[in-house]
């Protein structure tokens, strides 16, 4: 229908205007021939045709005005945007008076070349037209808009600075068929995406990156892939979880519903459907799984929202449940259309499309970050040209924020819609994201652990990732940098495992591989405690301690028959008598926390041992650090 439209907008001719210098009667005849072929042509989606014959029109009669303005639209409908505005300016030179009418059109045109004040002025002379319609008139209004942001847009350095050069990813990835909804492993090592088959049917394709290039995509294992329609999916970090779109699947609730897949020994398994929290009798789609697979995201249009397609999100509950989906809430959502949100590595970053909030026209991508207290920020367009004044869709973007991918129909796409990729702008990448891998074992049988692992920003006490191993106690978990984290891995049975990373100033480049041995709460066992600080020669505890004690003092809650030590130590730097009085009274401390926090004060013991027992060199401020410590033993 909206190709109608603008044809129709675009080949029938406008009014004559006074003092105008075209006349359409006295046209040749053959000429109106070929026109009237060509238009046939059109109506059949065969534009190219259409083209050649009114190519051949106004070779017989230059001044055909109405063969120059259909070249034009002929070639904005196939986004030829440069000739468009070409063969435009060619009817208007003919005779300005009778091109007042496509103006609009021509605005188009312009804006889908990033021309966007040259567009806003042409916008303008269409809107002064008397007595125009009021579809005309809320078309011009909606493009004077979308101009007018634009136009602001342009002047902010970032966009002005960007360099937008996308890449195919070739012929191993894309076919003569539609690809699209690329979604990655955090390694960036695997991309699924779905694949249009048999004009009809949507099927899940993966290719796995080897050196510089993609190898040939080959349709998902198992069970997963039939014939009905399974797309729109999103891939856990990890590459085990897959959650996707189906559509008119016998079990389902509504047209469209959530379903999730696991990748087992024989490929993926058979799809489950999430259930009647998630689904219901409307429509849900475009699912996004968060890093530590502990929320979902979603498009649906369940009909308490804000109206069209809003965006919500269910928790991952420790039975295995999902809770009821909570709306997103009027800063993301609108009375409009919002869909294919992407939730990033860093757990904090939302990409999602909307037609709702102000943006270049269509479906734009827009991002919100997540704050200290889960709230999401106002979203932000991501501008030109990521934005066009088409519909964009659904984006992914790698662990280090500077890559993303997407599907699109460019010149030259294989055909349909093919997966590009393309540079970040940086002023809109989400968090850099490193991340951890290991597995999770008994230190004396060294058999894997199932096990709760937490990470925690130090500074605000919020808790980024929440992440239970597998059964074999396998694990991955995130790592945004510009924050300092403590992580920690907790199992009934075993002492506390701490762990810190100071990302603050400085991240490494590679990401982590820790295999974290559990040691079983056994007399004599000890573990350092990573994340306890102190002010600075004083026994007064740091708040960003708070973290670390807590699961301490969870610990022992948890194993109610143990008693433990804490020793203080320091490092060598100062007298020997003041060393040893700073670390008695560091270990008394965090004993005084303890108890009030309600652990018998009969349970824990304290000792200060001032710089013996150095576990590395005092001669290095990173060895002195080391030796700067607080140990727990149990009795």
């Amino acid at each position: 229908m909206k190709r109608l439209l603008l044809l129709i907008l675009t080949l029938v001719p406008a009014l004559a205007g006074i003092g105008q210098q075209y006349q359409p009667e006295k046209v040749n005849a053959k000429a109106v021939k070929l026109y009237e072929q060509a238009i046939e042509a059109a109506r059949a989606d065969d534009f190219k045709k259409g083209i050649d014959l009114l190519k051949q029109a106004v070779q017989v009669s230059p001044d055909y005005a109405d063969a120059w303005l259909s070249i034009a639209g002929m070639y904005g409908e196939l986004k030829d945007y440069d000739n468009a505005i070409f063969h435009y300016e060619k009817a208007r030179a003919i005779d300005s008076m009778y091109f007042r009418d496509y103006n609009l059109p021509y605005s188009i045109n312009l804006a889908g070349k990033g021309r966007f004040a040259d567009a806003l002025a042409a916008v303008n002379k269409f809107s002064t037209i008397n007595d125009l319609n009021e579809s005309s008139l809320k078309a011009a209004a909606y493009r004077t808009r979308c101009y007018r942001f634009a136009v602001d847009e342009s002047q902010k350095p970032a966009l002005q600075q960007y360099q937008f050069q996308p890449i195919n990813l070739g012929d191993s990835v894309n076919t003569a068929v539609s690809e699209y909804f690329p979604s990655l492993t955090i390694d960036n090592e695997q991309l699924i995406f779905t694949r249009r088959v048999n004009n009809n049917n949507e099927d899940f394709f993966e290719t796995k990156k080897k050196a510089d290039h993609w190898t040939t995509a080959r349709g998902l294992t198992g069970a997963i892939n039939s014939n009905l329609n399974e797309g729109a999916q999103t891939l856990s970090q990890d590459g085990e979880w897959l959650i996707f779109t189906g559509c008119n699947f016998p079990d389902g609730l509504g047209s469209c519903d959530l379903y999730v897949s696991f990748l087992g020994a024989d490929g993926w398994s058979e799809p489950e459907n999430l259930g009647n929290r998630i689904n219901t009798e409307f429509w849900e789609s475009a699912p996004s799984l968060s890093p530590d697979k502990k929320d979902l995201y979603f498009a649906s249009r369940r009909s308490d929202g804000y109206g069209g397609s809003d965006i919500w999100v269910s928790h991952l509950q420790p039975n295995g449940r999902w809770t009821e989906p909570e709306n997103l809430g009027p800063e993301i959502n609108t009375s409009g259309d919002e869909t294919c949100p992407f939730i990033h590595a860093d757990n904090q970053t939302l990409y999602f499309v909307s037609n709702g909030l102000q943006g270049y026209g269509g479906d734009d991508l827009f991002m919100a970050r997540k704050g200290p207290k889960g709230n999401f920020s106002l979203p932000r367009n991501l501008g030109y040209p990521i934005n066009t004044i088409e519909n964009e869709g659904s984006l992914v973007i790698t662990a280090d924020g500077s890559t993303a991918y997407y599907a699109a129909d460019q010149a030259d796409s294989r055909g349909g819609l093919d997966l590009y990729t393309f540079t970040m702008r940086p002023d809109v990448r989400p968090v850099k994201t490193l991340w951890i891998r290991g597995k999770v074992f008994d230190a004396n049988t060294k058999k894997g652990l199932p096990s709760s692992m937490e990470l925690t920003d130090i500074s605000t006490r919020q808790v980024i990732s929440q992440v239970q191993t597998d059964e074999t106690g396998n694990y991955l978990i995130t790592l945004p940098v510009g924050r300092d984290y403590a992580f920690n891995v907790n199992r009934k049975g075993y002492l506390l495992f701490s762990e810190r990373f100071a990302l603050s100033e400085k991240a490494p480049d590679s990401t982590y591989h820790i295999d974290i041995p559990l040691q079983p709460i056994t007399a004599n066992a000890s573990v350092v405690l990573k994340n306890i600080f102190f002010e600075t020669n004083s026994t007064v505890l740091n708040e960003k301690s708070q973290v670390e004690l807590d699961k301490l003092v969870q610990m022992l809650k948890d194993n109610p028959s143990i008693g433990i030590q804490i020793n203080g130590y320091t490092d060598n730097i100062g007298k020997a008598a003041d060393n040893l009085k700073l670390s008695n009274g560091r270990a008394q401390s965090v004993v005084t926390y303890l108890i009030k926090n309600g652990i018998d004060a009969k349970r824990l013991k304290f000792q200060g041992f001032g710089a013996d027992k150095p576990i590395a060199d005092n001669k290095t401020e990173e060895g002195r650090a080391q030796n700067r410590r607080t140990e727990v033993i149990v009795l």
